[in-house]
């Protein structure tokens, strides 16, 4: 049985964990690590008081590019928990046509229910690939007694020839691959599903929800024919297989109970919505306003129906996130603010940072370009003076144009290695060193015309 795996791991453990994919911002992680760990505390009071203890939220403040996201990503799945990374400003208030906040909830029960179905699918995977070989036997098996089974891997085998030892050579070659390209027919079933437009809108979005899942139960199901290799009848056996030996009750409630103590929302864009009635800006401030006040009912903690049931969300973990330029937080109606108690500064990433990002993680974004490379055995080699030249350029770059933190390297090494990318599956076996010299050269000329930088990087 999954357990809703609220981690056991200690503060400073989730903390290094997480410098090994982020760079710096010691003090978001800490406060991360702290709401994480405290999951792991409340599980372990007694029941009366268990109920009573309420998420610590966070606000993650900082200018894009400096890991917010990475951070609140990074840390659910080191909690094997369902996350899900939302903008704030793509919901609207109740009365305009939109997305409605609770459609948040039945995004991550959706996202709980795959991610427990998977797990129990793994491990029953062993016995459904057996009940799948099974079957796959029977279809290669002669289904009358005067027809012999013949393939261009296995001797004949005649009709009066001992089903079982007939059914172990077949296993045997069946295993080894040999029968992978022989095609067989397969009987699959599949839902006769209408087409079913769901409308977007306060309460539309649900109502489609529940008339496609009604539809579902009330259609039958028509069977479909259709001829196969061996090796792909086996994956959609071992597939149907596993969906039988799956209990979806079980799956269901297990997911729920994992959303309601260990979900996970990233509310990126926070910043977006703070805005208040009679400030001065008209217009929109109204809307901001009555997307905060639907919010909070969730971020408090209500009850949310879904495809699945009932979903609470009085404990389910809420990281906003924003650059907070313009609004403040303080700019949120006090009633949110109030939910959000923990707030935390991200710092501006500097030109070691970026050298730092560029090398150290385990999936270093060299690295990731090194290997990439490498399928097409180009073997390529980084010298410290071209990764502190890129560093540079970034922040030159960032400087004299938007600051958009860690993802300008991605403009900046697509842009370097174009050429090369290019080229490279003509140049098999070929080793090639990029050095300061090689940088200035691919970019020197595009950092100093600010306008092509603009356009380029």
């Amino acid at each position: 049985m999954t357990s809703p795996a609220p981690t056991g791991l200690t503060p400073a453990q989730i903390v290094a964990e997480l410098d090994r994919y982020i760079v710096g911002q010691h003090r978001a992680k800490r406060a991360v690590a702290i709401a994480l760990r405290n999951r792991w505390r409340r599980q372990m009071l007694p029941a009366e008081l268990r109920d009573e203890v309420a998420p610590k939220n966070i606000i993650m403040i900082g200018p894009t590019g400096v890991g917010k996201t990475e951070v609140a990503r990074r840390l659910a799945k080191l909690a094997q928990a369902p996350f899900l990374k939302v903008e704030a400003s793509k919901y609207t208030e109740v009365g305009y046509v939109g997305r409605d906040v609770e459609s948040m909830v039945r995004d991550l029960t959706e996202l709980g229910v795959t991610m427990v179905k998977g797990e129990l699918m793994a491990e029953v995977k062993d016995k459904a690939e057996r009940l799948a070989e099974d079957r796959l036997l029977d279809l290669l098996l002669p289904h009358r007694s005067t027809e012999p089974f013949s393939s261009g891997s296995l001797e004949q085998v005649s009709p009066d020839a001992s089903r079982d030892s007939t059914l172990e050579k077949l296993r045997a070659q069946l295993r080894a691959g040999k029968l992978d390209e022989r095609m067989v027919e397969l009987e699959t079933q599949q839902q006769a599903m209408p087409m079913v437009e769901v409308f977007s809108g306060q309460g539309m979005e649900e109502m489609g929800i529940q008339l496609k899942d009604m539809l579902s139960n009330i259609l039958p199901s028509r069977t479909k024919r259709r001829r196969v290799r061996v090796a792909e009848a086996r994956r959609l056996l071992a597939q149907e297989e596993a969906h039988k030996l799956v209990d979806m009750e079980e799956v269901v409630a297990q997911a729920i109970r994992r959303v309601e103590n260990s979900g996970i929302v990233f509310l990126d864009e926070m910043d977006k919505i703070a805005g208040r009635q009679g400030g001065g800006h008209g217009g929109p401030d109204v809307s901001r306003e009555g997307v905060q006040r639907d919010l909070l009912p969730i971020v408090e903690g209500s009850a949310v129906t879904t495809k699945y049931g009932i979903v609470r969300t009085d404990h389910v973990l809420f990281i906003a996130a924003g650059a907070f330029h313009v609004a403040k937080p303080s700019d949120l109606i006090p009633e949110l603010q109030g939910r959000f108690p923990i707030r935390v500064e991200l710092e501006p990433l500097t030109r070691d940072d970026f050298v730092r990002i560029l090398t150290e993680p385990e999936n270093a974004l060299l690295r990731q370009y090194v290997e990439l490379l490498r399928t097409e055995r180009v073997t390529l080699r980084f010298l410290p003076e071209a990764v502190e030249a890129i560093a540079e350029i970034a922040m030159q770059v960032n400087a004299s144009t938007e600051n958009i933190g860690a993802r300008r390297l991605y403009t900046i090494m697509e842009r370097l290695l174009d050429e090369i990318s290019f080229d490279a599956p003509d140049m098999p076996g070929k080793e090639l060193t990029i050095d300061a010299e090689y940088v200035q050269q691919r970019l020197a000329d595009v950092v100093r015309d600010q306008d092509l930088s603009r356009y380029i990087l």
